[in-house]
């Protein structure tokens, strides 16, 4: 029996879940930290889904998502409701945040980036002995959490085509639809009209045999005899070869990114179109005239309107930003102002059909003239300079940059802020925390050190900070993955540097010691990547106006004694175009911009980079075009997954043997085993060692205790070697 219920005029495809003053990151840690219960973190889950519908409803909303909220990570979730848990975390304390976390016996689960987004989430693992058994508690105990509030919702659960891409297994496409049609009966038993299948993973090139098993997968869901009816929306881009085939199965609603995607030519006349005309990714408000173009322009049976995407991208309300200037906070619209724009979408009177104004250019599109790159000396003499000047042992050590943040650290910025503490004040403070991280990483006998970042929010922020043309927030924070949220800064002008920013603590902290540190920067590509941008210039025009910055920078901490600098670009592959044809462009100009930032330097002064969490194995040859001297690249928590591919990288390298990630300290044969991996792939003399990523989320005494395995563990080989 095909279902006949009419899909609500507005909606969006999801919602912010971390609470409006960052409740569930609390509730959160002081789980982990053994200061609550596991009922005192439900509790407070129930409160913010509770906020969340409610607040939905007041401004209008027709569709109410549901299942949209997450403990840590959704992708993991719809894991758990498919019971694709490996056996060796079921017997945990918390099975769930084993995976997410680790435990002292056990490491997490793998996490990469969401798409090209900063969002982080668990990767699935799932394998031939992986027995897929429906646990619907989650969606369906939500829906009557719901009810019982008056609002009749719409559980959102990640498709069954992207689930197994992320994992890897789409061999096993028969064997997961079976809980996936248990599923949708189940919601039909409950009453549930309509049910969201997210596939963003079919807006990247897929093959014919992948676009076979979408076929496949939803004639089969959609054969159920008694179910909802389905949506499937797409977002992060443009469905392309995958609109006809979903187009030809039984699915009765079809969700399209219209901002990052343009308005299909397919006839689909018989479906609903979810037509996301509203950014979930931006915070400028968004064009009504352009809207309304774009929704009548869609040839559909029915057109509802909709955010382009989740809206967990972006900041909860402008409400809770006073001090934005005016001028700039009537340009912008987040999670709230955005539903309110879809509201008003749906009530306005809409054009007659006809053609689509003409869009802002996508991420990569093409200028007309190339970028120059500007070039240090090769590699080889720069090498050779670098290892007559610093000196270093084989097999070097150094962290990647922040040492923990402590609460005093914290409150000592807040306080600067309120005004009870001065300026000097809290300069001798960051001082003192600098000289007590410079003793702990001398004590510990590491080679290279950094200064910790003491006096740094964020690595993108603090440089926001001190930029021109950017503006900050003061809640206008966005989930990265699990308790960890950002500030994404907002640029919106034209970007220049009136005074340095680093030189006084690198040079603060090289006054300490003899031994070298690193003067630490973040790359043109990453200050972007995370930051809300201005959408009147091209993307690459953007990133160089921050590259000449960042460049100035450079030159000033090589001017005043600096030996190594570190500029990092995690976000090199998050911003990958999705789809194949524009990615060539893409590196090219990201790679150039990267080039240009560090031209400043010297062949005598050693430039780093890093890249974290990225499955940065992808993009391998253009990290080695950034012709930086060493790169740091998380590999621990992949469980060395890089180490396949780096045989032909040209430069010195550090796969990472700690997960920082996670609360486990790693025994040292654990990173014995890394390195002596690591050393099999690539030359010792090329080989650094480190951490996977920055420690600031962990505390000083697991830091301690790690650090000292790993250095442990490489004096071990160095002795071989």
């Amino acid at each position: 029996m095909s279902p006949t219920a009419v899909f609500p005029a507005s909606t969006v495809l999801g919602y912010p879940r971390i609470g409006p003053r960052r409740e569930l990151k609390r509730a959160l840690e002081s789980y982990w930290a053994g200061r609550s219960t596991r009922a005192e973190l439900d509790r407070v889950g129930a409160e913010l889904r509770e906020r969340t519908w409610r607040r939905l409803a007041e401004l209008g909303l027709d569709g109410l998502p549901s299942n949209t909220f997450s403990l840590y990570d959704h992708v993991l979730d719809t894991a758990v409701l498919l019971g694709a848990v490996p056996k060796r975390y079921r017997d945990a304390a918390d099975p769930y945040f084993a995976m997410a976390r680790g435990t002292e016996e056990l490491a997490p689960l793998r996490m990469t980036k969401w798409f090209d987004t900063n969002y982080h989430y668990i990767v699935p693992e799932i394998g031939p002995e992986t027995v897929f058994e429906l646990d619907a508690a989650k969606p369906l105990g939500e829906v009557r959490e719901a009810r019982a509030l008056g609002h009749e919702t719409r559980p959102v659960v990640v498709g069954p085509v992207t689930f197994l891409l992320l994992g890897g297994a789409l061999e096993r496409l028969d064997d997961v639809l079976g809980p996936y049609e248990e599923l949708l009966a189940a919601l039909a038993a409950e009453g549930v009209a309509w049910v969201q299948l997210d596939e963003p993973a079919l807006v990247g090139d897929r093959t014919p045999e992948e676009l076979d098993a979408v076929r496949r997968a939803y004639e089969r869901l959609g054969a159920v005899t008694a179910r909802p009816a389905l949506l499937v929306a797409a977002p992060y881009g443009d469905l392309g070869e995958a609109l006809p085939v979903l187009a030809g199965t039984p699915v009765e609603a079809v969700g399209l990114d219209l901002v990052r995607g343009g308005v299909p030519a397919v006839d689909l006349t018989g479906k609903t179109v979810v037509a996301g005309v509203v950014s979930g990714r931006e915070v400028w408000r968004t064009s009504q005239e352009r809207a309304l173009a774009a929704l009548a322009a869609v040839r559909a049976s029915r057109v509802t309107v909709s955010t382009s995407c989740s809206l967990l991208h972006v900041p909860y309300t402008l409400a809770a930003e006073p001090g934005l200037d005016p001028a700039l906070k009537e340009r912008l619209a987040f999670a709230e102002e955005k539903v309110a724009e879809v509201v008003a979408l749906a009530a306005a009177d809409r054009p007659a059909p006809g053609s689509v104004a003409e869009t802002s250019p996508p991420l990569g599109a093409p200028l007309g003239t190339p970028v120059a790159r500007e070039e240090r000396g090769p590699y080889a003499v720069r090498a050779a300079a670098q290892a007559a000047r610093l000196g270093l042992p084989p097999l070097p050590t150094t962290t990647i940059g922040s040492f923990p943040q402590t609460g005093e650290l914290r409150a000592a910025r807040a306080a600067v802020v309120a005004g009870t503490l001065s300026q000097a004040d809290y300069e001798r403070r960051v001082e003192a925390e600098i000289e007590r991280v410079i003793r702990l990483q001398e004590r510990l006998g590491l080679d290279v050190l950094v200064h910790g970042e003491p006096e740094r929010n964020d690595m993108v922020q603090y440089f926001a900070e001190h930029l021109d043309g950017f503006a900050v927030t003061r809640n206008g924070w966005v989930q990265s993955y699990g308790s960890r949220c950002t500030r994404p800064p907002i640029l919106h002008g034209d970007v220049a540097r009136p005074a340095p920013i680093t030189v006084r603590w690198a040079t603060y902290a090289q006054s300490l010691t003899d031994r070298p540190v690193k003067g630490m920067l973040t790359g043109p590509v990453t200050i972007v990547a995370w930051s809300f941008i201005r959408d009147d210039l091209p993307l690459r025009d953007v990133v160089f106006q921050v590259a000449d910055a960042i460049r100035d920078e450079v030159r000033d901490l090589e001017a005043a004694g600096v030996r190594i600098i570190q500029v990092d670009e995690p976000a090199l592959r998050e911003l990958l175009p999705l789809r194949r044809a524009a990615q060539s462009d893409y590196l090219e100009w990201a790679v150039a911009a990267y080039r240009r930032a560090t031209s400043g330097a010297s062949d005598h002064t050693q430039i780093h980079t890093h890249l974290c969490y990225s499955d940065a194995d992808q993009i391998l040859a253009a990290i080695d075009g950034l012709d930086a001297d060493v790169t740091t690249i998380e590999s621990a928590r992949s469980g060395g997954r890089i180490l396949g591919s780096v045989p032909g990288f040209g430069r010195g390298l550090g796969p990472g043997v700690y997960d920082i990630h996670s609360p486990r300290v790693p025994a040292v044969d654990e990173v014995e085993a890394l390195l002596r991996r690591t050393v099999e792939a690539l030359p010792v003399e090329r080989v650094w060692v480190n951490p996977d990523c920055g420690l600031k989320t962990r505390t000083y005494e697991e830091v301690e205790a790690s650090l000292t395995n790993v250095i442990t563990a490489t004096r071990r080989l160095r002795a071989e070697l």
